[in-house]
């Protein structure tokens, strides 16, 4: 059977233009972009669940995530990222924690590493994982957009002063 080959579609999202890739096989990747693309016209029916349910998230109206899904990483990696999934809407934990709840807290920085490379932003909410002193770590889109997510999903949310 030949692979199916990945549709793109690009939309606006309030932290910039995002890029999302699947096919009926699920979405391989969700990434924000650092540049401003052509936002799509139409969107692919293979990506277009995971285009409403990203802007129902924006908007306020959805907290979890029901997609098929299909990224591209190795075995470990794709545990790591499994259990990502399991961290619930408006809550953080620590690296060192997520490790323990792989079965090794010594593979910290392997953790890290495959919590870095997610390929499905948001989806895949590796922005709930922070320093074990609370301190906002890397992350791959920016730190500045870590901090939105977790404001954004956050009870309490800053209001603006002025």
């Amino acid at each position: 059977m030949e692979p199916s080959i990945l549709q793109t579609c690009y939309i606006e999202t309030p932290l910039g233009h995002a890029k999302i890739t699947g096919n009926e096989n699920g979405i391989a990747s969700v990434s924000i972009l650092d540049t401003q693309k052509e936002l799509s016209d139409s969107i692919p029916e293979s990506l277009l669940d995971c285009v409403i349910q990203l802007k129902a998230y924006f908007n306020d109206t959805r907290k979890t995530f029901d997609l098929k899904l299909n990224p591209e990483g190795t075995t470990f990696q794709k545990k790591v990222w499994k259990q990502l999934e399991t961290i619930p809407f408006g809550k953080s934990i620590s690296y060192l924690d997520l490790s323990k709840q792989l079965g090794d807290a010594k593979a910290i920085r392997a953790v890290a590493n495959a919590n870095g490379k997610n390929p499905l932003w948001i989806i895949v909410p590796c922005h709930r994982v922070i320093g074990s002193d609370g301190s906002l770590t890397g992350y791959a889109g920016g730190l500045y957009r870590k901090q939105w997510l977790l404001n954004h999903e956050s009870d309490y949310k800053q209001q603006m002063l002025f």
